[in-house]
Order: structure tokens, then sequence, then C-alpha cells
């Protein structure tokens, strides 16, 4: 007996060797084992309470996620009858099981099998009420095994098992005591499962074989192996990024965030090349990463961020009705100021509206500013009207010095256009400004006549400025003849400044 079971540990040895040691529980293509245990008989005789040693070896080979089939062997098994009815009998099982796995942990799998084979058996010790008629002590029976099983994880391929079954054996010889029922036994094992290594199999289904997973340093048992939220078959295959890295282009976003929720390219860490990497565009600065310019402004994001200092979402972050892009590159405006030369006008009325110089307060170089100019409602693209008469509150007097008529003539001459120019641009500044215009003339002549000439003198100021475009209903004109001199009337030069115009503001 002893010499038997050596041999058996043997056989055992070499079968678990003969298998790589990187084992699971589901066979992958073929695998095996062999354990040690203990049979009791079921006969029609009284068993023994010592149970009979048996070792038992297999091959597995996997069918689906769920079903194995099984090729085992048994050696050396017995069974022993009692003191009384003393007998020995060895049992030795070949059978095929289908194993039913209905699930499997990182730590453990249980499974139940059936099956059937045949039972050779061998009569050694016969009892004393041994059937006179018992023929043959050894033979061959059908037997069927029923049973369950679990499996412990020791290594990744490599578990440890423990099983035990109801064996019904088709035949009453086990116990040499024929009766009507038939033989039975109970086995119960504890030993080494080892799976044969299936380079072509998938047993974490992620679309990459055992062999490929080897090579790209994956785990075989593990789909996600980055956990970055994709398979690593579809990283290698579809995506082309590295399993084992859950952000391959380094960016700050993971590969699943990059091909699911942001459409980036998760192997460039820009993908829209606009000097940004696509993580600081989601997680810093809200951009766009496949859209290198966000807003839409002719400014990429970088620019605007790292450059011009503007808001990469936002086209016209000063709100004066140019793009941020316009303003940089084709007006040389400030992005970030509505006014760049401070004159009072936005520079999108300046560009669009006024025609004016955004870079310039006063555009035609007249002295006065342009914002001024607009409000005033004089022309800032045109200097000569900048400067109008000085304005003083209603009822002041105005001289309208130059203005210079030939002695007893109400004829405007040609040196007078400049003073009545500045009168004309005065009314248009200020539009609603209604004034009095008063015509005086020196002593020399009569009074009457003088009067009559003042008269004249002022409503040739008010045609010229009628005819100029200015809204006649705005003036009025009125001669004093040569009351209210400002100067002397006994010398020529006091005389031509008595023989003048005022401008009288009445609104």
């Amino acid at each position: 007996m002893t010499k038997r079971y050596g041999i058996s540990i043997c056989v055992a040895l070499i079968l678990m060797l003969s298998f790589s040691t990187f084992a699971q529980f589901r066979a992958n293509g073929l695998g095996g084992g062999a354990g040690f245990g203990v049979t009791y008989g079921a006969a029609d005789l009284e068993r023994n309470d010592t149970p009979g040693l048996h070792f038992r070896a297999f091959l597995r080979h996997s069918l689906s996620q769920m079903f194995e089939v099984e090729v085992g062997a048994g050696i050396a098994g017995e069974i022993l009858g009692s003191d009384a009815e003393d007998f020995e009998t060895d049992l030795h099982p070949l059978d095929v099981r289908l194993l039913l796995r209905p699930f499997e942990s990182r730590t453990f799998s249980p499974h139940i099998y059936a099956g059937m084979g045949g039972l050779y058996y061998n009569v050694r010790e016969l009892p004393n009420n041994a059937n006179a008629t018992l023929e043959d002590r050894t033979g061959w029976l059908p037997v069927i095994p029923l049973g369950v099983g679990l499996q412990f994880r020791l290594s990744d391929y490599t578990s440890f098992e423990i099983n035990g079954g109801y064996n019904l054996v088709f035949g009453d010889e086990l116990d040499a005591f024929i009766e009507d029922s038939d033989d039975a036994y109970f086995n119960g094992h504890a030993g080494l499962t080892m799976t044969g290594f299936d380079w072509d199999g998938d047993p974490d289904g992620d679309g990459l074989t055992n062999r490929e997973e080897k090579e790209l340093g994956t785990d075989p048992q593990l789909a996600d192996s980055d956990g970055d939220g994709l398979n690593d078959g579809d990283e290698f295959n579809t995506y082309k990024t590295n399993p084992l890295a859950a952000d391959s282009d380094g960016d700050g976003l993971g590969d699943r965030d990059e091909v699911k929720t942001y459409k980036t390219n998760p192997n460039s860490a820009d993908t829209d090349g606009d000097s940004l990497s696509d993580g600081d565009e989601v997680n810093t600065h809200n951009t766009n990463p496949t859209k290198a310019d966000s807003d839409g402004d002719d400014l990429t994001d970088a620019e605007e961020i790292n450059t011009h200092k503007t808001d990469p979402m936002d086209k016209d972050m000063d709100k004066d009705g140019l793009t941020d892009g316009a303003e940089i590159k084709t007006h040389q405006t400030k992005a970030t100021d509505a006014d760049t030369d401070g004159d009072g006008l936005n520079d999108g009325d300046e560009v669009n509206t006024h025609k004016t110089n955004p870079r310039n307060q006063d555009s035609d170089n007249g002295s006065v500013a342009d914002g001024v100019e607009v409000n005033r409602g004089t022309n800032p693209m045109n200097a000569d009207d900048d400067v109008v008469l000085e304005v003083a509150e209603v009822g002041a007097k105005v001289v309208l010095d130059g203005i210079v008529f030939a002695t007893g003539s109400a004829k405007i001459s040609d040196e007078s256009a400049a003073i009545l120019e500045k009168a004309y641009n005065t009314l248009i500044a200020y539009p609603d400004m209604a004034v009095e215009i008063h015509g005086y003339t020196d002593s020399t002549g009569s009074r009457r006549g003088n009067m009559r000439l003042s008269q004249r003198r002022a409503d040739s100021v008010r045609a010229y400025l009628v005819d100029k475009g200015i809204d006649g209903t705005r003036m009025t004109a009125k001669g004093f003849g040569p009351d209210n001199p400002i100067a002397t009337n006994d010398t020529a030069e006091g005389r031509e400044r008595n023989r003048r115009i005022e401008f009288v503001r009445t609104r």
C-alpha cells in the first residue's frame, strides 16, 4: 500500500509541474490538477468509520465562461467494511465530468459537477458472509459521479481545490455481498488545480489575447489595466493610446475623458495646436480644446491668455463694438480699453460711425478732441470747424472781430470769411443756441442813414449764415447805427472797430 501511494504522489507532482504556475480558476484551454482524499463506502454491509485513502488526477478543458469538461482517474482508492464484516475493496474510477461554474471572484470560485464513467474494483479481502454466487472479485462497473467543489486562489493561475460527492455504482459487487440495491461510495478530495495557459485566450474580455497582453505588459485579468475608463483592447486597437497610462499624452485629461467627453486627441497634448494643453483649456481656462480660437475673434486662445491678456471666451472684451482680433491686428487699438485714445468716443464708434482715428484724440489735428467735436456737432475729420466762438450765457455779447465792411457798404468783404466761418461753426456746434445779430456803424454820416446801414449789415450776416444752412428761426438781425461805440470815432482805427457785428445769445 505504501508503495502505491508513493507512486501516486510522484505522478501528482509531475502532473502539476507540467502546467504553468500562472493559473486561474477556469481552464484557459487545457488545465488539470491532482489531490488526495478519502473514500467512504455505501455498500450493503455495515461500513467502518475508518476511511479509505484515495488519489485522483484530472485534465480539464474550458467550453465556455461557465462550463468545463473534465477527464479524471482515481488510483488506489479503497472502501472498508466493519470489524464484524471485514472486507477491503480497491476502487479505480475513470470518468468524464461536466463542471458548471456559476461565477468567479478574485479569491474563490465554486462549481458543481456531474458525469459518467467506469469503476474498476478489486475485492482484496472478502467478508465472512460473502455471497456464494460471487463469480469475480474484480471487474468494471458503470458509475455516475455527482458533487460540488470550491477553489481558492493561490496565485494568478494556481488554486487550492476541495471537492466532494456521491458516486452511484451500477452494480452490487463492491462488498462481495449481493442484494437487490446497487452499491455506492462517497469521496472527498483536496489538492492543487492548475490551468494550461491559452495564449490566444482573452479571460478579461478586453479584446486583447493573453499573448498581446504579455507583450504590452497589461493585466490579462483586468480589462482596464490603467483604470482610465477605456478597456485595454480599445486603447491599443482603436485609440492607439497607452493602456498602461491613464493619461497617454500627459495633458491633464484622462484618455476616456478625451475620447468620450471632450472629443480631443488622447495622443496629442494640444489637439487644436493653440499652444495650450487640452487639460489647461478644460480645467483652467474653460476654452474649447478642439478649437484654436474658442471665441472666434481671430486670436488664438494662447495669444489671448499669454500675450494680450484678453478673455478667450469673449470676442469683444471691452465691449466697444470691435472684436479683439480686429483691434489688435487691424486697428492697433487696445482690446482691453474701449476708448484707446481717451477722446470720449469708444473705438468701435470711431471706426464704424465717425471714421476717426481711434488712436488719435484729435483726428483732424484741429486742436479739438474727436469726442468734443462729435458732441457739439462739428466734423472731427475737418480741422476747419474745430475753432468756434466762445459761448457765454444767455444775454452775453460776443464781438465778431474781423467782419469788415467798406465805409457806407453792407457787402461782406472777403477777409470776413474766417470769422463768419467761426460763427457758423459755433451755431453748428450748439444746435439749441439762438442769437440776435447786432449791426453797428461809426459816426460818419447821418444817424438815420447809419441806422439803415447797420440793419443791412446785420441782415447780410444773417443771410450768409442762412445760405450756409443755419435755420433762420435761430437768428434775428437788428441795426443800432452809431450807438454803443467800443472805440473813439476820432481815428480811422477807432471808426473801423465801431463798424462791427455782435452776437447776443438769446437762448
